[in-house]
C-alpha cells in the first residue's frame, strides 16, 4: 500500500468509489414548508439556535430565522441556507466553523461573513462548506487535515475558496475531517483527511 501525505493538497479525484453510495451517505435537511427551522435534542453549545443551552426533547423554533430552504449540521454546530442565498450558522465555534470572523459560540443564528449566492451547504465535524451559483466551493472552520481545500492547514473563521475547483454542481458531503463534491463532468473530488484511503485509494496514516 502506498502512503502519501494529503494534508496540504487541495483536490483529488475519486475514481474508485460508487457515486450512488456516496450520495446515499448524506441527505440535506429541510426546514418546514414556511421556511422556519425547528430543532430539538442536545444543546450544550446552543446548536438548537433558540437562545439557550438547554437540551430539548420537543421541537423549538430557531430564533429569528425565516426563508430557510436547507439545513445542515456538524458535530456541534448547525447551518442554514436562506432563499436569498445567504448562509447562517449557530452552535459551537471553537474552530471558526460558524464563519462569522470569531471563535465565539452562538446560541442564535449569525450570518456567515461575505458569502452570497449560495445554492448548497454541508457541515463537517468542525468545518463547513458551501457551493455558490458560479460553481465554486467555499469552506471555513477547522483545517488541521486540509479539509478546507485551500492548500494550507490553517483554520479559518471566514470562508475561503477551495483551490482549483470549479464547475461543481453539488456538495456530496462534509465528513468529520474531509469534504466531497460532484463536478458537472460527473467526476467526484475530495480533500482533507485520508486515513484508510477515503480520498483516492492511497493511505495517509498521519
Amino acid at each position: 500500500m502506498k502512503y502519501t501525505d494529503f494534508k496540504t493538497r487541495s483536490c483529488f479525484l475519486l475514481s474508485f468509489l460508487s457515486l450512488a453510495t456516496l450520495i446515499s451517505l448524506v441527505l440535506p435537511g429541510k426546514a418546514t414548508a414556511d421556511g422556519i427551522p425547528w430543532a430539538w435534542g442536545y444543546n450544550m453549545f446552543g446548536q438548537l439556535g433558540n437562545g439557550t443551552t438547554t437540551s430539548r426533547i420537543t421541537p423549538a423554533q430557531v430564533s429569528g430565522l425565516t426563508g430557510v430552504t436547507a439545513i445542515a449540521g456538524g458535530s456541534w454546530h448547525t447551518i442554514a441556507l436562506k432563499n436569498d442565498g445567504t448562509v447562517w450558522a449557530w452552535g459551537r465555534n471553537d474552530e471558526g466553523q460558524l464563519g462569522d470572523g470569531t471563535t465565539t459560540s452562538r446560541t442564535t443564528p449569525v450570518q456567515v461573513s461575505g458569502l452570497t449566492g449560495v445554492t448548497a451547504i454541508a457541515g463537517g465535524g468542525h468545518h463547513t462548506i458551501a457551493l455558490k451559483n458560479d460553481g465554486t466551493v467555499w469552506a471555513w472552520g477547522r483545517n488541521v487535515t486540509g479539509q478546507l481545500g485551500d492548500g494550507t492547514t490553517t483554520s479559518r473563521t471566514t470562508p475561503v475558496q477551495v483551490s482549483g475547483l470549479t464547475g461543481v454542481t453539488s456538495i456530496i458531503a462534509a465528513g468529520g475531517a474531509l469534504s466531497l463534491s460532484l463536478k458537472n463532468d460527473g467526476t467526484v473530488w475530495a480533500w482533507g483527511w485520508n486515513y484508510q484511503g477515503m480520498l483516492d485509494g492511497t493511505v495517509n496514516e498521519g
